[in-house]
């Protein structure tokens, strides 16, 4: 039987959820201040329905939107959770949410996040620095 959405879910129905590994939510623990599960006997986490609707802000801006860790905090620090929380619901950053308006440069890459033809640029290089390693390892196994 499926959870209701006011139910707290475990790490891993959270990670299932939020379609990330276990290791990166204990990850980002340590990483955001903010985000804080509910702690039982043994250390066991849950997650309660709001500390997943921050998650899915903090996965869409790092995962789909290209921010930086040190730029979801300062997102955060400037505009609070209302932001993250908006931001995981698909709001646009550039909508303004009650609260401070956004300080330009305030976020990880510079004044906004990638567009997808720099994302791509970003993926091809990617791609010829793995190629170069590979070779490089080659030549050093000889």
């Amino acid at each position: 039987m499926a959870k209701g959405p006011e139910a707290f879910r475990t790490i891993s129905e959270a990670a299932d959820e939020l379609n990330v590994p276990q290791h990166v939510l204990r990850f980002w623990e340590t990483k955001f201040t903010f985000i804080r599960p509910m702690k039982r006997a043994g250390g066991r986490r849950f997650y309660r329905p709001a500390d997943i609707a921050v998650l899915k802000g903090v996965r869409r801006l790092l995962h789909d939107e290209g921010y930086t860790i040190k730029g979801v905090q300062r997102l955060h620090r400037e505009e609070g959770l209302r932001r993250l929380v908006a931001a995981g619901e698909g709001q646009s950053l550039a909508a303004p949410v009650a609260g401070p308006e956004p300080q330009p440069g305030g976020l990880g890459l510079g004044s906004s996040p990638l567009t997808d033809g720099a994302r791509d640029r970003l993926a091809e290089i990617l791609a010829e620095l793995e190629a170069t390693k590979a070779r490089l390892d080659g030549i050093l196994k000889q």
